[in-house]
């Protein structure tokens, strides 16, 4: 039984998140600087949008705060500026399976969003028509419509055995969006979220990581902080 889950866990890997909301930046990152980890900053620090696409019904959403093992987010992510022409955009579809999971890609074709003083005129189905998104996946995503946009700072480490890579996110905001992409209700939040990610063979060293570090590990998601913010208060 264990090596069929192993099987079905291939290429799947852990994400542990810490929430935190009661240090500023610059202490979270001395704190990472000076982790027995020995982690180091490999990439400047960019800016990360994604659109969230759900069901009407928020399926994935609700999958999320239910707690069901085996659930999927689907997203496009592009880096730079968030409004304006999107260039080399990336449909993702990220795949959980209890606490691990993996991260299917493709090419979209580059769009225009608008900030909600304009008038969007583009339908948010032309995004899927790039050939490199199978058509399963493409007939899966005509039941799905835009229904969060946000943004956030990205910083990139990697400890110093290259087995774990960490990131923090500040300054996120999220937007309330319609199925034409056209923006509304935005929010903002001061929060730094740190996320290590690490391939499942490492999981055994992962608690040696995380005990090092003083916050807590929380069960943190942005597109739910979003829905939150934005749509159910």
């Amino acid at each position: 039984m264990n090596n069929i889950v192993n099987k079905k866990l291939k290429n799947y890997r852990y994400e542990r998140k810490f929430h935190i909301t009661n240090l500023s930046f610059d202490s979270i990152e001395n704190i990472v600087n000076i982790h027995p980890a020995a982690f180091s900053e490999i990439f400047k620090e960019r800016s990360v949008n994604n659109i969230y696409f759900d069901t009407n019904n928020l399926t994935s959403y609700f999958d999320n705060i239910d707690g069901v093992a085996k659930r999927k987010k689907t997203r496009i992510r592009w880096y730079g500026g968030l409004f304006g022409l999107i260039k080399n955009p990336i449909l993702e579809l990220k795949i959980k399976y209890g606490l691990v999971g993996k991260k299917l890609s493709y090419q979209v074709d580059s769009f225009n969003l608008y900030s909600h003083y304009k008038d969007s005129i583009l339908n948010s189905f032309e995004l899927f028509g790039h050939n490199s998104i199978p058509k399963n996946i493409k007939k899966e995503l005509e039941s799905n419509n835009p229904i969060l946009i946000n943004s956030y700072k990205r910083k990139y480490f990697l400890s110093g055995d290259k087995k774990f890579r960490l990131t923090l996110d500040r300054n996120l905001a999220f937007y309330m969006t319609d199925k034409a992409l056209k923006t509304s209700g935005k929010v903002y939040d001061d929060s730094v979220i740190m996320e290590l990610k690490y391939d499942e063979c490492n999981d055994l060293s992962a608690e040696k990581i995380t005990n090092s570090f003083p916050f807590r590990l929380t069960k943190s998601s942005k597109y739910i902080m979003g829905i939150q913010a934005t749509l159910v208060s």
